[in-house]
């Protein structure tokens, strides 16, 4: 895209009163979250989808609950999911994070994740409360027959969007 069209755009977008596009790029660190981001994930129940890469290079997504710890995203999983086994394999990962009600406004993070034993299974219990109000095993009683619960923790290297 040549200068001016990406400019004309610009001025359409900012006349109309869409937020531009912007990207915060990291290489080799942490890139940061805007405050419009960090006050959406800390004060909503906002749904994030999550992207991995499957065995065979396909692109796998799921919708999770997710809280920010400082500057990465954290959420809770089973070993027995298909998102499990593809990121162990490939810790690469997408996150697309949409307010309700206003999907043009939106947030990419793309990052790398570290998975830890979540044995006390605290996190499940705390984002089952953040979204629904209830304790987990209240809002999902099967979640007894759950397998080993994992805590996921996605480093940012890139964050981009309008939020």
């Amino acid at each position: 895209m040549s200068r001016q069209v990406r400019n004309r755009l610009r001025a359409r977008w900012s006349a109309a009163g869409i937020p531009l596009p912007c990207g915060r790029f990291a290489l080799g660190m942490t890139a940061e979250f805007s405050e419009n981001l960090k006050k959406l994930l800390d004060d909503t129940a906002v749904f994030a989808t999550l992207a991995t890469v499957g065995r065979d290079g396909q692109p796998h997504l799921t919708v999770i609950w997710l809280e920010r710890d400082g500057e990465e995203l954290v959420y809770s999983t089973t070993v027995d999911r298909q998102q499990y086994k593809n990121i162990v394999r490939d810790p690469r990962v997408t996150v697309m994070i949409v307010p309700p009600g206003d999907p043009y406004v939106y947030a990419e993070v793309r990052g790398t994740v570290a998975v830890t034993p979540d044995t006390a299974r605290e996190l499940p219990d705390r984002l089952s409360h953040k979204y629904t109000g209830k304790p987990y095993a209240e809002f999902n009683p099967s979640s007894v027959n759950d397998g080993e619960r994992v805590i996921v923790r996605v480093t940012p290297t890139a964050v981009r969007g309008r939020l």
